[in-house]
């Protein structure tokens, strides 16, 4: 995807200014305390409270624990060191990825123990991970979100590599392989059900404060691949236009099944959703952003996320707006304001993902070499009183920020503490 570099987007900036000529002026000079005054206003009908988060990921060892094989005591340390990094940056809220692959960081009657802990699925790690992040987290004033994936089984193709307990080997009909990876099928009403009471055991048996998913539904496309989905189709797919209509209304079910199982569980606890940053682009449907993305999560992941907010399923949309502003392809200018609008009037809050593990990347663009990126989207963000927060990816770039991206956004916005909105 094309970019615009951070120096020609300040340029471009700068000339419409210039251009605004006195009008610019008179309004920086009469007219903008009355515009802040607006702003705190809007904020004040939105409700109080500011989400600021991270995402503690557990798949293949991403943030934690640092490596397989951790005695308990070492696995309990790391994660605890976590929690007080969150605190120390005047963060209030952790989600911490609790069922990467079809596994389980609690003793799940449903699932195996998950291999990131000791190297083996299924072995017990002898300790509750779950149990002792809730509990901690909240003695350290620490909201704790529980984050599941729904549907993905394994980051390999090899079935018998499960442990042979799995319930995708005592159900292989669940299961279908696609890019390399095995999935339950979503188009399914036994993994449909299967897979809500394997995630929300947990919140049967921990007080978590939310639960959560990012953004895997259906597969992200691979070229060449088909995902084989034709005999549920051809079972339960009668009454839809299409395939694709099918599938986006599978994923729905699983969205309004598991918020109404959620409310009922557990009363007061939120859910919430994190998806890829485009629903659709423009040019595929009016109502999309302005942006030129080569994923839409309508049509290519079967996930309807803008009627997710709209119908207020979910109490919490946390777009992945993962790119720089003037980005050319997906500009956070752009697409922060569309999600606004989005939530606008809905009952789900909008929270914003950031890419904070983009910061000093030499392989991303310029603007992410720049440690006051990330403050300027938090910035940006105050002009849109819709997003109630933000959300960093991920921990261990959170503790060793390399280029002081996020000293900066401590300096610059997180002076002093903040509930998150309830």
């Amino acid at each position: 995807m094309g970019r615009v570099t951070r120096r020609a987007f300040a340029g471009a900036m700068l000339a419409g200014l210039t251009a605004a000529g006195g009008a610019v002026a008179w309004g920086a000079t009469t007219g903008g305390e009355a515009d802040e005054d607006e702003k705190a206003e809007a904020r004040r009908r939105v409700g109080s409270g500011e989400l600021r988060g991270m995402w503690l990921s557990t798949v293949t060892n991403r943030d934690w624990p640092s490596k397989t094989g951790l005695t308990a005591a070492e696995q309990r340390s790391e994660l605890l060191a976590h929690l007080d990094t969150a605190v120390r940056h005047r963060l209030n809220t952790v989600i911490f990825q609790v069922r990467p692959t079809a596994d389980a960081l609690w003793p799940s009657p449903y699932e195996p123990w998950s291999q990131y802990l000791t190297g083996t699925q299924g072995e017990d790690p002898g300790w509750d991970p779950l149990g002792t992040a809730v509990k901690e987290a909240h003695a350290r004033g620490l909201e704790l979100h529980a984050w599941f994936n729904p549907y993905r089984i394994a980051n390999h193709a090899d079935p018998t590599k499960l442990v042979a307990s799995h319930p995708a080997r005592e159900h292989p009909d669940w299961v279908v392989p696609y890019g390399g990876k095995l999935y339950y099928n979503p188009g399914l009403p036994e993994v449909r059900a299967f897979v809500q009471d394997a995630m929300l055991d947990a919140l049967k048996k921990y007080a978590i404060d939310a639960v959560h998913w990012d953004d895997y539904f259906y597969p992200y496309p691979v070229e060449g691949e088909v995902l084989d989905d034709d005999a549920a189709y051809k079972r339960y797919g009668g009454g839809f236009a299409d395939r694709a209509a099918w599938r986006r209304d599978n994923i729905d079910k699983l969205v309004r099944e598991t918020a109404a199982r959620v409310k009922k569980i557990r009363p007061g606890t939120q859910f919430g959703i994190s998806p890829f940053g485009v629903w659709r682009n423009a040019s595929t449907d009016s109502q999309g952003s302005d942006t030129q993305a080569g994923v839409q999560t309508y049509d290519d992941l079967h996930a309807d996320t803008r009627k997710w907010v709209r119908e207020g399923w979910i109490d919490y949309i946390c777009p992945q707006i993962y790119w720089n502003i003037g980005f050319g392809a997906a500009d956070y200018a752009k697409l922060l304001p569309w999600w606004a609008e989005v939530a606008e009037g809905s009952s789900t809050r909008l929270y914003v993902g950031e890419a904070l593990y983009k910061a000093g990347d030499p392989a991303q663009p310029e603007a992410w070499q720049d440690p006051a990126e990330l403050s300027r989207h938090l910035t940006f963000a105050r002009d849109h009183p819709q997003a109630r927060g933000h959300v960093f990816f991920a921990a261990k770039e959170v503790g060793a920020d390399p280029i002081g991206a996020m000293a900066r956004v401590v300096a610059d916005h997180y002076q002093r503490s903040a509930k998150p909105p309830r």
